[in-house]
């Protein structure tokens, strides 16, 4: 339970009606429901601002709440973020380490930090201080965890990876796993062992069930606040850069270099030894064949810039009904 006027301090916007308002959670601006608060994310919905029954509305224009409780801010979804926050329910995780959780005598922990239930901290590992590890994570030999680290359930951390400081990953998560990598010789694949390793940088995130596998030689790298989401791949000797968002189901092949503040839709397919340019983005589905430039819009397979991807498109379309209008006249001639 929080005051109006408090949550107004949090997402610093301009708070009109009730300051002592009091807001016990959060409700859709469609099913609204008194004592939460809710958003207006898009314009089009303002008559549900009137409708709603929630006690307040975060809105960019003070004008739309007619007469309601409610804070004016440049970015309802960015106050969205901050207020889920305030409400969020987290996994209770004791500070300490559980009974049947087997750490070896030379871990390293820090303070404050939270082992749970059969959980398995390899030899020489390092856990920074307000770190979680939760039941039945394996943190394998020689692994560096930073400060505040989350490591939800059945996560596996392979030997020798390096996790900065606030990262998270969610449950099912493989982190330096062997990469994809043989040569074929008298009809028989021969494994070339993988000795790199994986370094994610500070303030990354990674969803559930990815897996981002170990380098063959040269680490592969995750860059500072990159946000991965559900399933998916990452390759061995990747290197993402920071400010990244990956959406669910992209596979990105080995030798992959990704600059800063790329974005990838779901289903995206990049193919290996190729070089991504900063602020790329990729639409859907889109197989990435070829090295690129960056600062553009991408789609299709193969891929192409989004204006000539359409083009194409409307050029087929056209052919389609060129190619009916034909066989029309062709019918109508042979009658």
């Amino acid at each position: 339970m929080v005051t109006l006027r408090k949550i107004a301090s949090i997402v610093k916007g301009k708070l009109i009606g009730a300051p002592g308002q009091l807001i016990h959670g959060v409700s859709d601006i469609r099913n609204g429901v008194p004592e939460t608060i809710t958003f207006l994310l898009n314009p089009k919905h303002t008559k549900l601002v009137e409708q709603t029954a929630a006690s307040a509305v975060i809105v960019n224009d003070s004008t739309l709440l007619a007469g309601k409780n409610g804070i004016v801010v440049e970015s309802p979804r960015l106050a969205m973020s901050k207020v889920l926050k305030i409400f969020e329910s987290k996994d209770h995780q004791p500070i300490g380490i559980h009974p049947t959780a087997i750490v070896y005598e030379s871990v390293k922990i820090g303070e404050k930090v939270c082992i749970g239930a059969m959980a398995m901290i390899g030899k020489n590992a390092q856990i920074g201080k307000g770190s979680i590890i939760h039941n039945s994570v394996t943190i394998g030999e020689n692994v560096v965890l930073g400060d505040n680290v989350e490591i939800h359930a059945q996560v596996a951390v392979f030997s020798n990876v390096k996790i900065g400081n606030n990262v998270i990953i969610d449950m099912g998560t493989i982190v330096g796993s062997s990469g994809f990598g043989y040569e074929t010789a008298d009809g028989i694949h021969h494994k070339i062992p993988q000795i790199g390793s994986v370094v994610i940088a500070d303030n990354v995130e990674i969803g559930a069930n990815c897996t981002i596998d170990r380098g063959t030689i040269t680490d592969t790298v995750i860059g500072e606040g990159t946000k991965i989401d559900n399933l998916v791949q990452v390759a061995h000797n990747v290197k993402i850069g920071k400010g990244c968002l990956i959406a669910a189901q992209t596979g990105i092949s080995g030798s992959v270099d990704i600059g800063d503040f790329c974005i990838f839709a779901g289903q995206v397919g990049v193919n290996n030894g190729i070089k991504i340019g900063a602020r790329s983005i990729f639409i859907g589905q889109t197989g990435v064949t070829k090295s690129l430039l960056g600062g553009k819009i991408y789609s299709g397979m193969p891929v192409r810039e989004v204006g000539e991807t359409n083009q194409r498109d409307a050029a087929y379309l056209k052919i389609k009904s060129l190619e009916k209008r034909l066989k029309n006249i062709e019918e109508q001639f042979a009658k």
